[in-house]
């Protein structure tokens, strides 16, 4: 017996609702009992505009905020090795061995929330088609007297 409420139809006028009310809300904010620092926000808000609003659980929620702090430390340790150099002498600088652990710990955290580019975007062969589509685009002349983007 399923004990989950049914979820509503992604293309029923409630559904539509329902996304427009949780859009005006904006990003979720993190549990009570979660800390994150100033740095760790513009992270969050990213990885809570990824999924429905109303998917979100508390533990979710728990685990969204360390990927935040991840992405953040990731973005600090990329300043610091750009700063100090990528090599010591003629070995890599042991922060360079810190920024890898934290990439694979993002990459499991963004499978883990189902934030990760084939859960937000879809199928790689589709991003590719839609890619084929975007470079025929820019190479068509097409008539005049219909717009179209150009690079300034």
């Amino acid at each position: 017996m399923k004990v989950t409420p049914r979820r509503k139809r992604s293309d029923s006028a409630a559904a539509a609702i329902a996304a427009t009310q949780a859009a005006a809300l904006g990003p979720l904010e993190p549990p009570a009992h979660v800390t994150l620092r100033p740095g760790d926000r513009p992270f969050w808000n990213a990885i809570m505009l990824a999924r429905a609003r109303d998917t979100w659980t508390e533990v979710d929620l728990t685990t969204a905020a360390t990927l935040a702090r991840t992405q953040a430390d990731i973005e600090d340790l990329h300043a610091t090795l750009a700063a100090a150099g990528y090599l010591l002498g003629d070995k890599p600088h042991p922060l360079a061995a810190v920024v890898e652990t934290l990439a694979r710990r993002a990459v499991a955290l963004t499978r883990v929330l189902h934030v990760h580019a084939e859960a937000t975007v879809g199928k790689s062969e589709d991003a590719a088609k839609a890619l084929e589509l975007e470079r025929k685009a820019r190479q068509e002349e097409g008539d005049d007297l219909i717009p179209r983007l150009r690079a300034v």
